[in-house]
């Protein structure tokens, strides 16, 4: 087994990089501790919900840095990424993360505003007169 494990998972504008260290189960994001960073505890729960499936959270430290987006954003990034590092950890993790849907990149994203309009699909105003 590899020392430091690392990955990267994406969810919307938010990238979050995760490096697994074997320990005894602390993680830590943008160097704080993850209750603290992902004070509500359902972003917290999701976040770290690969952990919890895996039954891995004492066996490594997790080291989180997470940049963009929004809260919500970054949770399904660090799950993503913490996911894809307990795979690459021990591949039998693979089918319980798929059944689940949790390996899966989040494709959705904000539509661009268009030029005269007032949003990406809401318009100005129409008057006749």
């Amino acid at each position: 087994m590899k020392e430091v494990i690392n990955a990267v998972g994406r969810r919307k504008t938010s990238v979050a990089r995760v490096f697994l260290v074997p320990g005894k189960g602390s993680v830590t994001v943008n160097k704080r501790p993850a209750d603290e960073y992902f004070r509500d505890e359902y972003k917290r729960s999701e976040a770290l919900k690969t952990l919890m499936l895996s039954g891995k959270q004492d066996e490594f430290d997790v080291k989180v840095n997470v940049q963009g987006g929004g809260i919500s954003g970054q949770a399904g990034a660090v799950s993503l990424a913490i996911a894809r590092a307990l795979v690459e950890a021990d591949a039998e993790n693979r089918l319980l993360f798929r059944k689940d849907r949790l390996m899966t990149r989040d494709p959705r994203m904000v539509e661009r505003k268009k030029y005269g309009q007032k949003k990406a699909r809401k318009r100005f105003q129409f008057s006749k007169r």
